[in-house]
């Protein structure tokens, strides 16, 4: 599913589901708690902290998807056509960095 469907599928979900969208202070709020929720996943599973009894069942694609679902909200109730915006900054990437991580020697190791 593209970026455009996705916001349409989040929008008439909240509109069946959801009854309304969280304010923007709210979403963001709620971004800032599934990030976290991620970070927990990847400091204990992957970084050097050891991982808790209760965390090893937890489903890091479902935290990822929980943070993308939040910024598809952010973006519906913004007005932002996040396809676009993605589209734009891939292609400002693709331009900008060609060949600078190619000369990082950080990389090469």
């Amino acid at each position: 599913m593209d970026l455009k469907n996705a916001q349409l599928e989040v929008d008439k979900w909240i509109k069946e589901h959801g009854v309304r969208y969280f304010n923007e202070l709210t979403n963001m709020a709620q971004l800032t708690e599934e990030v976290g929720e991620v970070a927990r996943i990847i400091a204990r599973r992957y970084g050097e902290q050891s991982e808790k009894e209760s965390d090893k069942d937890k489903d890091l694609g479902e935290e990822l998807a929980d943070v993308v679902f939040v910024v598809l909200c952010l973006a519906n109730q913004t007005g932002i056509d996040l396809q676009k915006a993605f589209d734009a900054k891939m292609d400002l990437k693709s331009k900008r960095d060609h060949n600078r991580h190619h000369s990082n020697e950080k990389l090469k190791s």
